[in-house]
């Protein structure tokens, strides 16, 4: 569902979606998941006070980043924060926000980390996306960064074919459904530079993301010979999924204590108060209701 929350470019939202069950517990993508798995453990092992998982869904992957004392799992879809609730506990280790990345509801230089997986590929407007996490963002913090390549060794057949009309070789994003992109990596790696980040280290992931492969290869050695090749300077380019490790460039703003959320209408301090708080800025009302804290400008009824 295409929704547009307030002056901001529209989101794609999964409100009432069955996208947990319907994607990955009952697809074939054991694979994608294991391969996730070892690309994040590989480049985010640091660990921190307080991490932003933006775009966590479900949370799928939530556990899977060690070391963090604290993690804010955010989302647009409260249904999707729901069922990350039921699966993760009403913990005081977790933090459920409903708002748009567009708008991001903290204080400036909050966290000390951030992770954005299976995510970008929804956000039509890229350098707001990377510059709204990068003002949240701590000095010197990692930001963990998928997005989908549109260099992919398919891609290129497919055009090679002319089974698709667009260049996987220019460097513009593609929209091939309705807010579903595609990205180039030069692109993505520019932009992030342009928005505060410095770029670390890229692997790529996914490289036999095929139903056939996964059908007739045993899934083991599909994943022992991905986590071979991620680190590969040949192929890592030609992936459909790419993982890249950043770092928050120049100095960030510093918290004052008790700061944690900011109005996302008149960006006014609020505290992580676990109840509904009216802004003394803008006289608005930002709900907290069974364990997830409501800070979307219009949410769906």
């Amino acid at each position: 569902m295409t929704t547009k929350p307030g002056n901001t470019p529209p989101v794609c939202s999964y409100e009432g979606s069955d996208y947990q069950a319907r994607f990955w517990d009952s697809a074939n993508r054991r694979y994608e998941d294991a391969v996730e798995t070892i690309a994040i453990e590989r480049l985010f092992n640091q660990g921190g006070q307080l991490l932003l998982e933006l775009g966590a869904g479900a949370g799928r992957l939530t556990q899977r980043y060690k070391g963090w004392n604290r993690i804010v799992l955010l989302d647009y879809s409260r249904t999707q924060l729901q069922q990350a609730r039921e699966r993760l506990g009403d913990s005081d280790n977790y933090i459920y926000v409903a708002a748009d990345i567009y708008k991001l509801p903290f204080v400036n230089g909050l966290f000390d980390g951030a992770t954005m997986i299976r995510t970008l590929h929804h956000m039509a407007d890229t350098p707001q996306t990377l510059s709204s996490v990068r003002r949240v963002m701590a000095e010197n913090s990692q930001f963990l960064l998928e997005f989908a390549n549109k260099r992919n060794l398919k891609s290129i057949m497919r055009w090679l074919l002319r089974r698709q009309t667009w260049s996987p070789f220019s460097p513009e994003q593609v929209e091939f459904v309705e807010l579903n992109y595609n990205f180039h990596p030069k692109t993505i790696i520019k932009t992030l530079a342009e928005t505060g980040f410095e770029n670390e280290n890229v692997l790529g992931v996914s490289f036999f993301r095929s139903d056939w492969l996964k059908n007739h290869i045993k899934h083991e050695r599909l994943v022992s010979w991905d986590a071979r090749l991620q680190p590969s300077r040949l192929f890592k380019g030609y992936t459909p999924s790419i993982f890249t490790l950043n770092r928050a460039e120049g100095p960030s703003e510093v918290p004052a204590q008790g700061d944690f959320f900011a109005c996302p209408i008149c960006s006014h301090p609020l505290a992580e108060a676990k109840k509904t708080q009216i802004c003394p800025g803008c006289s608005h009302e930002w709900q907290y209701d069974q364990g997830i804290y409501e800070f979307r400008i219009n949410p769906e009824k």
